[in-house]
């Protein structure tokens, strides 16, 4: 018998799977084109479930359910709460975008987009491996069928298959890895996991060799070099609006899986996984950034922005495995996770002007194709430097202090390694600066290619202001966002 306990664990899974079924019947009898109908109860249900998830991480409290399989805790229920709102925010700035191109014909991309999300929850909530893994199949499997919604659309088509071939083999390295650990310590619980590699009883060659696959099949899952070959041709083939819905939330997702099996299970591997972790961190902002610099496809250019931007993040993860104390990994693991938070809010507001200028047979997808903005609207070009700024990590911005905060994790540590990590870092991103200050230059300084008005939709021009005015709030004073993620941290290190 489940007890009322593991119910409460899941009410929020619980409220999205039924109305994403509710969703999928009552949009087949909405025959506007922009399926008003289907829109405005996505975007209820959508509240009501960050209201949910935003109530259980306030409460503070960890518990488990069903048998230890299912977690609720602070850090996943606040990445929950972020993940929903980023989906609301995506499908709002998406709409127009998909009316446009006729991907809402059969209303697919909303009930689609709800199952990729039910995905991510349940990889934030997983405490055992294959639950894990469940929510990780049913996240991909979602997205490979949103890049290739546009079906008459051959770019949008190989992308999906290419993003499809290299998931699968990412997929099987992850579940080849979490099979080798179960083999070495007989369970595929989270905690359990833990308690027998730290006793020392198990062969350390083993999980090492484990451990290998599952940390490539993570780097995969958010685009670290040198598995980062699928971001690229998926960002720029997939439909904008679905390159955004795939570049944002999942982010807070994989990130939480990080945590579940690095940190919670493979605790006492540390030594091993942050050797790995800094390769991968080193090898995505030295790819990242280089490779930016040649693009001249916005989109592209903004995958491998995101490349080097989870090379920062890894940062933070690789100085928090250091066997100092708890302070410094519960510093440099809330890092992190505020980086991850604001990482998303950023890619939200520049992805949400490119499809604010996109036009129906027009994707606005050159760097090219911002000249002049300026002249032609100050507030979104505003909003695009301030993203750009953000990315580039420049003060008073909150990219700037996210930057900082992994910064100063890595040299509280002490370690002169950790120490030139931070230097090679502060250095990559001076060479990051060059490509996102030139969309800038081309939108302020150069004249427009078009003299039309920018114009959108009273819900996406509203969302869009404040999503480019929190970047800079929450730059100012990021102490209430920071804290929170501390706290976070902190709640799920103690269990």
């Amino acid at each position: 018998m489940i007890d009322k306990l593991s119910w409460v664990t899941i009410y929020p899974e619980i409220v999205l799977l039924v109305m994403a079924c509710i969703i999928a019947l009552v949009d087949l009898s909405d025959t506007s084109p922009r399926r008003t109908r289907t829109y405005v109860l996505t975007l209820a249900t959508l509240a009501v479930v960050a209201v949910l998830s935003g109530l259980q991480a306030s409460e503070a409290k960890t518990i488990y359910g069903f048998g230890g399989m299912v977690v609720s805790d602070p850090m996943g229920n606040w990445l929950k709460c972020f993940a929903t709102v980023a989906l609301m925010i995506t499908l709002v700035y998406g709409r127009p975008y998909a009316a446009d191109r006729e991907m809402l014909r059969g209303g697919e991309m909303f009930t689609i987009s709800m199952f990729a999300l039910l995905g991510m929850f349940v990889m934030i909530s997983g405490s055992n491996f294959l639950l894990i893994y469940l929510g990780l199949e049913l996240l991909t499997l979602s997205s490979y069928a949103l890049v290739a919604l546009r079906r008459d659309n051959a770019v949008a088509s190989e992308a999906a298959m290419k993003y499809f071939v290299l998931g699968a083999m990412a997929s099987g390295f992850l579940l080849y890895g979490l099979s080798m650990m179960y083999g070495a310590t007989g369970s595929l619980d989270v905690n359990e996991v833990f308690k027998t590699i730290a006793s020392g009883k198990v062969n350390h060659q083993v999980l090492v060799f484990g451990l290998v696959f599952i940390v490539a099949g993570l780097a995969f899952k958010v685009g670290a070099a040198p598995f980062h070959m699928w971001v690229p041709d998926v960002y720029q083939g997939a439909p904008t609006a679905i390159t955004l819905l795939i570049g944002a939330a999942p982010e807070l997702a994989a990130f939480a899986i990080i945590i579940r099996v690095l940190v919670d299970a493979l605790q006492p591997l540390a030594i091993d996984w942050q050797q790995m972790l800094a390769v991968l961190a080193i090898a995505s902002l030295l790819v990242g950034n280089l490779a930016a610099i040649a693009q001249s496809n916005l989109k592209r250019m903004l995958a491998y922005s995101t490349i080097s931007q989870m090379g920062f993040m890894l940062l933070g993860l690789v100085a928090g495995s250091d066997q100092q104390g708890t302070y410094n990994a519960q510093y440099a693991y809330s890092a992190s996770m505020f980086y991850i938070v604001t990482y998303v809010l950023t890619t939200l507001a520049s992805f949400g002007i490119i499809l604010l200028l996109a036009r129906e047979g027009f994707e606005s997808e050159e760097i090219t194709d911002l000249a002049g903005l300026n002249q032609r609207s100050p507030l979104y070009a505003g909003v695009m430097s301030i993203a750009m700024f953000s990315l580039a990590g420049l003060p008073p911005l909150v990219g700037f202090y996210a930057k900082l905060a992994v910064l100063q994790a890595l040299i509280a540590s002490g370690h002169a390694i950790y120490i030139g990590l931070a230097v090679f870092a502060v250095m990559m991103s001076l060479i990051g600066a060059f490509y996102y200050l030139r969309v800038v230059k081309v939108m302020y300084f150069d004249a427009p290619v078009t003299a039309t008005t920018v114009s959108a939709p009273r819900d996406v021009r509203t969302v869009l202001t404040i999503n480019g005015a929190l970047i800079l709030i929450l730059g100012i004073v990021p102490g209430g966002l920071m804290t929170l993620c501390y706290d976070a941290i902190v709640a799920t290190l103690a269990h």
